[in-house]
């Protein structure tokens, strides 16, 4: 008799198979939320307030900050140029409101990465006179938050913080 004349009973579905096929596809959805999880967890490169309370002064402060920086009427002018790869060179000028320029500041700035402190990049900002300022730094393209400060005798004087698009 040939092969292809017996009949082909059916598989049957037992409740062992049934059994063994969830706990396979549980056990898989729960090894990739895990994964998930763990990854999402070491990865973590955002801002973590330790303690609300002091946050909260830190805001205070801040706002006080920007209503002596307002009451200044200084006017600050920034450059973005990208001579070529991923330099970048930041010309800053600084002038205050009888329009001389601020020369004797002590300058701070970086490209601070909008989700990632870790590629956060230093601007070593050195003064030219007239109220100039100058600083070269590597940084990639995309958006970059570029944060200035400028201060004096200790204290901060002026801050300024933009969304840049860097080509």
């Amino acid at each position: 008799m040939a092969h292809a004349d017996v009949p082909r009973r059916p598989r049957e579905l037992t409740g062992r198979a049934v059994l063994f096929t969830l706990l396979a596809f549980f056990g898989v959805v729960m090894g990739v939320n895990f994964l998930m999880a763990r990854l999402a967890v070491s990865t973590f490169a955002g801002v973590e307030t330790e303690s609300s309370y002091k946050a909260g002064l830190a805001f205070s402060a801040e706002h006080r900050a920007a209503e002596k920086q307002a009451a200044r009427h200084w006017s600050v002018n920034v450059e973005l140029a990208s001579p070529g790869n991923d330099a970048r060179v930041v010309t800053i000028r600084v002038l205050d409101a009888t329009g001389a320029p601020l020369s004797q500041l002590a300058p701070d700035g970086r490209f601070s990465h909008p989700t990632d402190a870790r590629r956060d990049v230093g601007l070593d900002l050195k003064p030219l006179g007239d109220g100039r300022y100058r600083a070269t730094a590597a940084a990639g393209p995309g958006q970059w938050d570029l944060v200035i400060d400028f201060a004096q005798g200790g204290e901060r004087q002026f801050r300024s913080k933009n969304r840049v698009q860097l080509p």
